[in-house]
């Protein structure tokens, strides 16, 4: 028995084309993705399996920042208990987060305190939206989907990484939803 060998550009070209038609993995969870944090390193979402995840979009100068204070309360009183709150700062919404990632993690360290995660400076929406918030914008949930409409916006999601509640801007992340759907989701084995 013999094996015949292909011509070098034809291996090529079956590679490339093998390549082009591969199946794509369907992203079904946040712990498909990888971010980067406020510092600019990698993070893959995955090593959060097992956690509630509180996915906030954030800036620093919008009606509603205060809401950093109360996010950090909820992530202190909750972290022991596989929840996480995780920032990620947007400028889309009236320009209210003009700072550079250095600039946004001092603000939440000298003027919240804030010690959850957060990651870089990232779009929520449109041509250049983040494949993390394309996810969260599309997923499947009780309350809505598609664009994001203002800072603040809150996405609740499971300890298998899908999408469970998804709350406003004006919805205080210490409010009586929010706090019951974290209670049935922290209860959720």
């Amino acid at each position: 028995m013999s094996l015949r060998i292909l011509p070098l550009p034809l291996v090529i070209l079956l590679a490339l084309f093998s390549s082009a038609f591969a199946e794509e993995k369907p992203l079904t969870s946040v712990h498909d993705f990888t971010v980067k944090n406020i510092a600019g390193e990698e993070v893959k979402l995955a090593d959060y399996k097992g956690k509630i995840l509180l996915i906030v979009n954030v800036a620093s100068e919008c009606g509603v920042t205060a809401q950093y204070e109360t996010l950090q309360a909820l992530y202190e009183v909750l972290k022991d208990r596989d929840f996480v709150v995780m920032g990620f700062p947007s400028n889309e919404f009236g320009g209210q987060e003009p700072r550079t990632n250095e600039e946004i993690a001092t603000f939440c360290k000298t003027e919240y305190a804030v010690t959850f995660p957060m990651f870089s400076k990232i779009e929520t929406n449109g041509k250049k939206q983040a494949p993390l918030f394309k996810y969260l914008t599309t997923a499947k949930n009780p309350d809505k989907d598609g664009a994001v409409g203002w800072n603040f916006e809150k996405f609740l999601v499971g300890k298998d990484g899908k999408l469970i509640r998804r709350f406003g801007s004006s919805d205080e992340p210490d409010g009586p939803e929010i706090i019951a759907a974290i209670k049935v989701a922290l209860a959720d084995k």
